[in-house]
């Protein structure tokens, strides 16, 4: 199930809220959005019915399955890089890694720790044959989709596109095979690439509508608690949402410690290409399609949609607040200003209070 407004979950305190999501490590990691009430006492977790299979994409360069949820279990084999997995369910594991004790069960093989599997699902889609030049919000709806510089040049990939990652089209185009392409203007570098169509699902309107209108927009906040290292919504001092999260950290080069302090979400983009600017130095970064980006400082602070990593629980982003893309989404959607799906930004002298602490 996902997070609309509210669940019964919510009538915790903040301090036992914490406490009980906290505990095992749970948000945040899972293909779906479940309620505290739905961790069963023994840390096991069934996947819902649905019309997709839950799937992981591998993203570490060695990802291990093991015979049971625990890093000191016998390994079973070493994983490839973007290969796809299918999940049976989701298990609380070992206390070690304490920040995050998700595991996931993988089909007739064994288990892999969640924090190097991001969840995924393969849709595919039809062709919308009707594009604005203004274009349309889409997103990427398969594990991953290779961005090529034209479908008559093939040789070289421009970038590799991954599920829930969203971009901007403007165009449709056929090659001589009779294959659906759509164009995608680059919004960092001022280039452009085509993803084959069936891959990318448009959103609606409905996908992005604003949540919780009716509540005051005084009433609303974030709090961001780097310690616990989670975000958290209130409405009327009532928490009613909540994700761990991946704060800024401290890497060789610098410290990139996410700053503290009150802020407003009065920027938002609903895709962005982000680049650390000096792409040949470690720990440098090159992020096409960002989704849902709700910017909390003029230097690019922002709570984002992350596909990169689904290690929640510890600091490990160059200072923006790092989310699962459903959270990022439903915090695009939560807060001000409210951004009408055709608007590619949107700025304002109002937003929603966010304090991190």
């Amino acid at each position: 199930m996902r997070h609309n407004n509210k669940t019964s979950s919510f009538h915790l305190t903040r301090r036992e809220f914490l406490k009980k999501a906290s505990a095992i490590g749970l948000f945040a990691v899972l293909p779906f959005s479940l309620p505290i009430q739905a961790i069963n006492s023994t840390g096991s977790i069934a996947i819902p019915d649905s019309s997709s299979t839950f799937q992981g994409r591998v993203i570490g360069k060695k990802v291990i399955i093991f015979e049971k949820p625990s890093l000191k279990a016998t390994e079973v084999r070493t994983c490839t890089p973007d290969e796809i997995l299918d999940i049976a369910s989701v298990i609380v594991g070992d206390e070690e890694p304490a920040h995050n004790r998700v595991w996931y069960e993988i089909k007739r093989e064994g288990f892999v720790h969640s924090g190097s599997i991001q969840p995924v699902a393969t849709r595919l889609n039809p062709v919308n044959l009707f594009i604005p030049k203004t274009g349309l919000l889409a997103e990427i709806s398969v594990p991953y989709a290779d961005a090529i510089w034209h479908p008559e040049y093939r040789i070289t990939r421009a970038y590799r596109m991954y599920y829930g990652s969203t971009f901007w089209v403007n165009k449709l185009l056929y090659d001589a095979q009779g294959k659906a392409w759509y164009h995608i203007p680059d919004d960092r570098w001022g280039t452009s690439y085509y993803v084959e169509a069936e891959k990318m699902h448009f959103l609606e309107t409905q996908d992005i509508m604003p949540i919780s209108t009716k509540v005051p927009a005084d009433r609303k906040r974030i709090e961001i608690d780097l310690k616990n290292q989670t975000l958290i919504a209130f409405e009327e001092d009532v928490p009613v949402y909540m994700t761990k999260i991946s704060s800024g950290a401290k890497f060789s080069n610098g410290n990139f410690s996410t700053p503290t302090g009150t802020f407003i979400t009065n920027r938002k983009r609903a895709s962005r290409h982000m680049v650390d600017g000096e792409g040949y130095m470690r720990n440098s970064y090159d992020l096409p399609g960002v989704p849902w980006v709700s910017y909390l400082t003029r230097s690019g602070i922002a709570i984002h949609g992350t596909y990169w990593h689904n290690d929640f629980g510890k600091p490990r982003s160059h200072g923006c607040i790092n989310v699962p893309t459903d959270a990022a989404r439903w915090v695009y959607r939560w807060t001000l200003p409210q951004v009408p799906l055709v608007e590619q930004s949107m700025e304002t002298e109002e937003g929603t209070e966010v304090r991190v602490f």
